[in-house]
């Protein structure tokens, strides 16, 4: 039946409002104009970048493995067929509009995943992002993990060095040396020594830029890969690296992946940045006295942390047993030697750095970076240069130059351990092979104990321990021992 004019009216004016907000609900539609993936290997990460702030939901289904991630009023710019899913647990991504509005994305697994989700506020490089983490449980964060022998072996070393600086703290000096008694010397396991190699940033983190689009993640993955080769090409050495793709680690998963991988040493390699493109050269830091301070604090103060207190999730270390007051001096007396031997080694690896580079600083530098963070773990963070020097950005990007700076930091490593080899290493055995014909000097039989070398030759087992610095109680075939 025809509408009456007034009836029109109120019709068109209707129309026009709801036409109004159909325009209105398109123009407040975040559009996802580019979707980006990273492939680790313990997880992928995909982050949608947005023209707005979106709210998703994220979930699972079975029979086949699928992931959903609906996102609420957005629309899709974007060509999913141009994501390289390569070296991920992603088969296949499809796409589709819900039913009700907004965008649906299924991600066809191949295995088991725990996805996660968050979102990023706008910053200088990027908008609005949604971030999807899909976890693999179970899944090695590095691609070629320590070997379970080695591992057992560290185990054993930092079970006997925690009860050493337990006794100290107690003033129970002979507790220790009573368990060693008994055992008798092993054979020497000639360990390697484990060197985690840390490149710094990676996936949407760039790190610094230099004046001609060099970016850091990419400049300090290919030195870390080169010094991990050095390393791996050394007899009695082995290296892990904390990321080995273009992946991002968050800054304390990365002194998790070390202690995981039983690291006796972390190194983690950057490229300075500052505003001037005038400044240059490397520079070396180790943590500072006020950085293991408050991480100190931050432990102790967080119950949630004191579980894995030094020792992380596997609980190698765990201080939960231990009163506050015992926690605070053990952590403190572990982070003042772990202090020491990064100082020490920074100092090497600076002495060999000045060889082939300018040095921005003559001396080891101390920052509260928190890859230095791990109380238990020498660590030291390596500015290789300014990647805002134009200059120095044309030799980060050589290789030639990547490989000399491998080198140089592979170079002062070593030196430091070729003078203080962990006992159970390959080195300290090579080094003990040269030794035991002084009068002083007592080469370590099948059979012995500590308390047997010692009663021998008229000492206490104290003064043994103390003649040759043993913080394991564990002696080994063929080890040979100082006398005092």
């Amino acid at each position: 039946m025809p509408l009456a004019s007034g009836h029109r009216r109120r019709w068109a004016f209707g129309a026009l409002a709801l036409a109004s907000l159909g325009i209105a609900g398109q123009a407040s539609a975040a559009d996802i104009h580019n979707i980006r993936l990273w492939a680790a290997p313990d997880h992928v990460r995909l982050v949608f970048d947005m023209s707005s702030p979106a709210s998703a939901n994220v979930f699972t289904l079975n029979d086949p493995d699928r992931v959903v991630i609906d996102v609420d009023s957005s629309d899709l710019s974007f060509n999913v067929d141009d994501l390289d899913l390569q070296g991920s647990a992603i088969d296949a991504v499809r796409t589709g509009t819900r039913e009700g509005g907004g965008l649906r994305v299924v991600l066809d697994v191949n295995r088991n995943v725990a996805p996660k989700s968050f979102t990023l506020p706008p910053n200088d490089q990027y908008s609005d992002r949604l971030v999807v983490d899909l976890d693999y449980p179970g899944a090695s964060a590095v691609s070629d993990p320590i070997d379970p022998i080695e591992a057992m072996i560290r185990d054993q070393e930092i079970t006997a060095q925690r009860a050493q600086t337990e006794a100290v703290v107690q003033g129970n000096v002979e507790t220790p040396s009573q368990v060693a008694a008994t055992v008798e010397a092993q054979p020497h396991p000639k360990r390697d020594i484990i060197i985690a190699v840390d490149a710094g940033h990676g996936g949407e983190d760039p790190g610094a830029i230099g004046p001609s689009g060099t970016r850091e993640k990419d400049v300090v993955l290919e030195i870390a890969r080169k010094l991990k080769n050095r390393i791996d090409g050394t007899p009695g050495f082995k290296a892990i690296l904390t990321r080995d793709d273009d992946y991002y680690v968050g800054l304390r998963q990365r002194t998790l992946i070390a202690r995981q991988q039983k690291a006796d040493f972390f190194v983690s390699i950057h490229a300075d940045a500052v505003r001037s493109s005038q400044p240059y050269g490397s520079s070396v830091y180790a943590l500072s006295q006020g950085g293991a301070t408050s991480e100190s604090a931050r432990w102790l103060a967080a119950s949630e942390n004191q579980a894995d207190l030094i020792g992380g999730v596997d609980g190698s270390l765990s201080l939960d047993d231990k009163d506050e007051v015992l926690r605070g001096v053990l952590l403190d007396l572990t982070m003042t030697a772990t202090m020491n031997d990064s100082l020490a080694t920074g100092g090497q690896v600076l002495d060999q750095l000045g060889r082939i580079n300018k040095l921005h600083k003559s001396g080891v530098e101390q920052a509260g970076f928190v890859v230095l963070k791990s109380p238990d773990i020498p660590s030291l963070l390596v500015e290789t240069g300014f990647i805002s020097n134009p200059k120095e950005e044309a030799q980060l990007r050589s290789s030639g130059h990547q490989a000399q700076l491998a080198q140089a930091i592979f170079a002062g490593i070593v030196a430091h351990f070729r003078q203080h080899p962990p006992p159970s290493s390959l080195l300290a055995w090579q080094r003990d092979q040269g030794r035991g014909g002084a009068s002083n000097e007592y080469r370590v039989r099948a059979g012995d104990t500590l308390s047997t070398v010692a009663n021998r030759n008229g000492i206490t087992m104290q003064a043994l321990k103390q003649a040759n610095g043993l913080d394991s109680d564990i002696l080994r075939v063929g080890q040979v021992l100082t006398l005092p």
